[in-house]
């Protein structure tokens, strides 16, 4: 019989391991396909950093964490089946980075009693947590980022966006379109124009979208893009000589791979992101001690550092967080997915504690309760220079436009309980 290959995965893991007790944490992870040079940087953060706490710490509580890989190739199929073939080994949580993925995960972990966590990416209106008692999308979902560089373009402009142009040059896809609504109730609101340019994965055509932004002149771009789209659109813009100052790309449009091909003329670009850049933090020292000197780094760690690499590092850390949170709570170290959910749910990092673990203001503040599982949805600005080769911070932390995302959540959860028969739990 032949076995695919997440089939194989869990016949690993369950030879291997995990050893009785120890907290699984599975990577379904893309290293392969059009979008693997980003995926393989964000997996390679996310593995490093419970390398690093079984190294240096001997685990999270004293319990080991096991990762086990799954490729999905970013493909929704791979990753439900590498879904199906990990949830009967001890998996506590998931962190797909797929939005397409974390749709129909959402239902499943429902079902099976599983954590789905989808920073920055998934269903935005999963931050309700009277609905989606499973899923947690802390510290930022799609809206918040949208309202966010609204809010820094109303800053670059005197408090008014009156009569300005916006164009969103998006991936057509269910993450692509996320952004779309928010846009245009911030557009109602603050009195600008929105053109929507979608982008046919993988995004290496895009000729006439470019085409229409020379013809029509925006005054600014936002792009909702993912793996070589970004770099293609960074290159468009350039070559029909549209300011980079005024292109802003969300977190997923944020990567070096996203801006070097496109070399100095990708300079002044900048980007979402609500995690720290570069490292100049204590925890990469640790890194470098623990898990890349001993050579225990994902890959060689070849990509510590990175953008997209500390940001998978970043959901390790939440995630990590959770399960001490849980630990705690429960008084033992061998927990289970609904003390982990328990430990979400009364998760608070604090700058104090991020700078305890290394990373100061490395993250915005994150609360998270039964109703809130998104957190406070603040983000910043970094832009790119392309003399230094590096990103920059240019903003503090910013908070969205709670009161027109807010009434979003609301109404979108709203009708996904409808639809799928949900009955929104008492908090």
């Amino acid at each position: 019989m032949k076995l695919t290959f997440p089939a194989l995965v869990a016949a690993a893991v369950m030879a291997a391991g995990p050893v009785l007790a120890d907290l699984v944490v599975p990577n379904l992870s893309y290293r392969t396909g059009p979008y693997g040079a980003n995926g393989t940087q964000y997996a390679d953060g996310f593995n490093d950093y419970f390398t690093l706490l079984n190294e240096r710490d001997g685990g999270i509580g004293g319990q080991i964490v096991q990762v086990p890989e799954c490729e999905t190739a970013y493909n929704t199929e791979k990753g439900v089946e590498c879904y199906e073939a990990t949830k009967d080994t001890g998996a506590l949580i998931y962190n797909p980075l797929s939005t397409g993925i974390t749709y129909q995960l959402i239902p499943k972990v429902a079902v099976d009693k599983k954590v789905l966590y989808t920073p920055g990416y998934g269903r935005t209106s999963a931050k309700n947590g009277r609905v989606f008692e499973w899923v947690f999308n802390a510290p930022a979902n799609y809206w918040d980022g949208a309202s966010v560089a609204v809010k820094y373009l109303l800053d670059q402009n005197e408090g008014s966006l009156e009569g300005k142009t916006i164009a969103l040059v998006y991936h057509n896809s269910a993450y692509g379109k996320e952004p779309i609504r928010t846009l245009q109730e911030l557009g109602e609101k603050h009195g600008f124009s929105l053109t929507e340019l979608p982008v046919e994965a993988p995004g290496q055509e895009q000729k006439s979208q470019w085409l229409q932004i020379r013809r029509e002149q925006p005054d600014y771009v936002i792009m909702y893009g993912w793996g070589v789209m970004n770099q293609v659109a960074i290159q468009e813009a350039a070559n029909i000589r549209f300011p980079m100052e005024n292109f802003i790309g969300i977190w997923w449009a944020g990567s070096e791979i996203d801006v070097q091909p496109a070399g100095a003329a990708a300079d002044g670009y900048k980007s979402l992101t609500f995690n720290g850049v570069g490292m100049d933090y204590p925890l990469y020292d640790d890194l470098q001690t623990h898990v890349i000197d001993p050579g225990k780094a994902s890959q060689g760690g070849q990509h510590v550092g990175s953008a997209v690499y500390s940001r998978g590092m970043y959901a390790a850390v939440v995630i990590a967080e959770a399960i001490r949170t849980a630990q705690e709570m429960a008084g033992t170290a061998e927990i289970t997915p609904e003390q982990l959910r328990d430990g979400f749910e009364n998760l608070s990092i604090t700058p104090e504690r991020l700078e305890e673990i290394g990373l100061p203001d490395f993250g915005p503040e994150i609360a998270m309760s039964c109703e809130n599982h998104g957190g406070s949805g603040m983000a910043r600005l970094q832009q790119w220079d392309a003399t230094a080769g590096q990103w920059t911070l240019i903003t503090e932390f910013t908070e969205p436009d709670q009161e027109v995302l807010s009434a979003l959540i609301e109404e979108d959860s709203a009708a996904y309980a409808a639809e799928a028969g949900i009955t929104p739990r008492d908090c």
